[in-house]
């Protein structure tokens, strides 16, 4: 059992570990995404001396079994990956680009923010308008079905060249300065299979993958299965996590 003497300690290598979880890991699929951390990450970790938990596992840095737990109640299917997703889109500094082709990713963040969430196209007309009034009134804000050259209008705000003016921070928005509210959020998605992105653009967003393969798809299935075939089960499963 860990004293706290101990979690103090190993702190450092497993703070180090989750960030790098979080910034370089959700482009890649679940094989390549656990060869990293498990067979390169941890070694190279533990070969500099750096104090690391043994065994641990950075989903559980990030996220304990009631934030999981809240997060299938939002739509989240079960399986890992998506686990996985869901850790760094509430985890990234940057905004979250995700590549969701069967748009469960889309639908788990509808349900997590609620029908407050804007959603627009860059094909739309006004759309910049509407960017605008998000930024400023605080809403959260979904840019759907982008391809792979994002407008270079949105730079500025992706990049976060954000600009203080007394208390409250501006944004250039084409020819416009708009005042960002604190409780503004920004999503983007696409529905693209196997986008390139500019380099420029993996360092303004996080690229988070949720396409779904057929180990997930087995994961999310067995999960359906339980449920109904042992509600109970997944009754006093719910009821030990929200306790």
């Amino acid at each position: 059992m860990l004293t706290l003497k101990d979690e103090r300690t190993t702190m450092i290598g497993n703070a180090l570990l989750a960030s790098a979880f979080v910034s370089y890991i959700g482009p890649f699929n679940y094989i390549f995404r656990a060869r990293l951390w498990k067979d390169e990450w941890i070694p190279d970790i533990t070969e500099k001396t750096i104090p690391i938990t043994v065994g641990i596992d950075p989903l559980e840095v990030l996220a304990n079994a009631a934030d999981q737990a809240v997060w299938k109640t939002e739509g989240l299917p079960a399986d890992r990956v998506s686990l996985e997703n869901a850790a760094v889109v509430v985890s990234c500094n940057r905004y979250p680009l995700i590549i969701d082709p069967q748009l469960q990713g889309q639908k788990w963040i509808r349900g997590r923010e609620g029908t407050e969430m804007v959603a627009i196209q860059l094909s739309q007309k006004q759309w910049l308008k509407k960017v605008e009034m998000a930024v400023s009134n605080g809403n959260t804000l979904m840019i759907e079905s982008i391809g792979q050259d994002i407008d270079a209008i949105l730079d500025p705000l992706l990049s976060k060249q954000f600009v203080k003016k007394g208390r409250n921070f501006t944004v250039k928005l084409g020819s416009e300065d708009v005042e960002i509210a604190p409780t503004f959020k920004l999503y983007l998605q696409t529905k693209l299979i196997n986008p390139h992105y500019k380099p420029e653009t993996a360092a303004q967003c996080t690229i988070i993958n949720f396409i779904v393969t057929e180990a997930g798809l087995e994961d999310q299935l067995l999960a359906m299965v339980v449920k109904v075939e042992k509600p109970d089960l997944e009754q006093t499963k719910e009821e030990l996590v929200n306790k």
